[in-house]
């Protein structure tokens, strides 16, 4: 079903916002940290995941101060629903991985499974090292991957959008990070 930009504002109107831009920014300025130390001195070829992982790349690396290579890929099991289906692999990396130490940048670690086979992929292609980093970490039990190296915020199990992460293809640029209503869904 399509969103229309009314829908999309009623959802918005409605929904519970749980970060706030500052928390936000205070979360992507850990990570950043973090990131530096574990792998500033490695050149490492810091991978954007598309579509969700635009914003929170783009904010983290202008965090980072060391040198670097970017690249991005496309894998999504969402297709602009609020449930995932089967990864459909749509673009892949243009960098060579071979012997690269890689991080993986994602707007939220949900279930894990983009997550997992995009791990596989690049130590499939020779990645020396692999690690991820996502603003979100949704807490439950459902996991198939491991956790994320570098987490921004851990989050209830609901929902969620804003700062990469969308509603049927909209609100990935909402001014927060919120939970959509229980009637949205």
């Amino acid at each position: 079903m399509s969103v229309s930009f009314e829908m999309a504002q009623g959802v918005l109107a409605r929904a519970e916002c749980l970060h706030s831009v500052d928390e936000i920014n205070a979360a992507f300025d850990r990570m950043a940290s973090a990131i530096s130390q574990e792998i500033g001195d490695s050149e490492p070829l810091v991978i954007c995941v598309m579509q969700g992982g635009l914003i929170p790349t783009g904010l983290l690396l202008s965090r980072l101060s060391f040198p670097l290579q970017i690249d991005y890929l496309h894998a999504s099991r969402y297709g602009g629903k609020t449930r995932g289906g089967e990864l459909d692999w749509k673009v892949l990396p243009h960098h060579e991985l071979k012997g690269r130490t890689v991080l993986l940048v994602d707007d939220i670690h949900d279930e894990g499974v983009t997550l997992k086979a995009i791990i596989e992929y690049c130590n499939d292609h020779g990645a020396e090292t692999v690690l991820s980093a996502v603003l979100i970490n949704k807490l439950h039990d459902r996991k198939v991957a491991a956790p994320a190296d570098f987490v921004g915020l851990d989050v209830v199990d609901r929902y969620l959008f804003g700062y990469g992460m969308d509603y049927k293809g909209h609100l990935r640029n909402a001014p927060g990070i919120y939970a959509v209503c229980s009637d949205d869904e």
